[in-house]
């Protein structure tokens, strides 16, 4: 099969096509014949050598994938072959074949494309996982959600506003705003142009916003406090911004905030399982009837992954960026 691969830490031009064998599933697992993967920006911190893949996971890049079921391994109760599934794997969708556990694959959603359904498990278990479960978002509640333009972000503004919260984003231009606002955001700031922290505070009357989902970190945490309401809950998903901030905790105990975070890439099957079951109960009806679909910025080949990275880092996509694979 051909695959994309990572030559050496570096940057896009790294990511050389070379051929390999097609892997076989073992007990649980499936086999994806993959017509479409989705790109991440855990696939670019792996290509720059500073996110290794999990033990026992591919090499290769890629943590969502979506196609046919080519093969199934020993164990295996909910697929047969030819099903059409859209995956979070662990790593190895840059690639035309992928193993997944049967447990971490869900059907395509009903008039999706392969390209559609591969823009979607990364961000919505990541979403579900953050906002919904960690960040305990309420309906009525205000989320504030930063990179409100990206795959992430797009997910959170329409999963938020899907289930009762009042939305508001920021993003780094006018047009990145605009396209928060259509998909349902109540209030979009640029924050190259606006203070996020007085904007939040202005559009929620004082109060501040109930659960805050921050991929920048850096002075953002200290920003995000004076952001949060009482009780406030803030789940960090990267650093972006930077690892490491000057806080002042006093905000922490005087506004009784919990800063919480996570990664998911190395959780357990078992818990990926969890999440692919709650987005197929609560989700996956809502995607079916088009009340929310993720947002397509760009789709490369697969021989082209390093263009699909190039637009990454260059901050100006808004929504999934996906390889074709077929």
């Amino acid at each position: 099969m051909t695959a994309v691969a990572i030559s050496e830490p570096g940057g896009p031009m790294v990511l050389k096509p070379e051929e390999r064998p097609v892997p076989k599933p073992g007990q649980g697992e499936i086999l994806i014949k993959v017509k479409a993967a989705g790109v991440n920006r855990p696939d670019v911190a792996q290509r720059k050598g500073i996110y290794p893949p999990p033990p026992g996971a591919s090499d290769l890049p890629g943590l969502e994938a979506a196609g046919e079921v080519a093969a199934i391994g020993p164990g295996v109760r909910r697929w047969r072959l030819g099903d059409q599934v859209t995956a979070l794997t662990p790593g190895g969708a840059y690639a035309e074949y992928c193993l997944v556990h049967e447990t971490n694959a869900l059907p395509i959603p009903q008039g999706f494309t392969f390209t559609e359904a591969a823009a979607l498990p990364e961000t919505f278990f990541t979403v579900w996982h953050n906002v919904f479960e960690r960040g305990a978002l309420k309906p009525g509640e205000t989320l504030l959600v930063h990179g409100g333009s990206s795959g992430i972000g797009t997910t959170a503004i329409q999963l938020g506003t899907a289930f009762g919260a009042a939305v508001i984003a920021t993003a780094g231009s006018a047009e990145k705003c605009e396209a928060c606002l259509k998909l349902g955001a109540r209030r979009a700031i640029n924050y190259r142009a606006e203070d996020f922290v007085l904007a939040v505070k202005e559009a929620t009357e004082g109060r501040g916003a109930d659960v805050i989902l921050d991929m920048v970190g850096g002075d953002y945490i200290e920003r995000n406090y004076a952001a949060a309401a009482m009780d406030g809950r803030i789940v960090q998903i990267a650093v972006l911004g930077g690892a490491s901030a000057k806080t002042d905790f006093s905000k922490l105990m005087v506004k009784r905030l919990t800063h919480t975070g996570s990664t998911l890439r190395p959780r357990s099957i078992e818990f990926k399982a969890h999440i692919a079951a709650e987005l197929e109960a609560r989700v996956w009806p809502l995607l079916a009837t088009r009340k929310i679909a993720p947002v397509m910025d760009t789709i490369f080949p697969l021989r082209e992954a390093w263009r699909a990275h190039e637009r990454m880092e260059e901050s100006v996509h808004i929504g999934k960026i996906v390889l074709d694979v077929a």
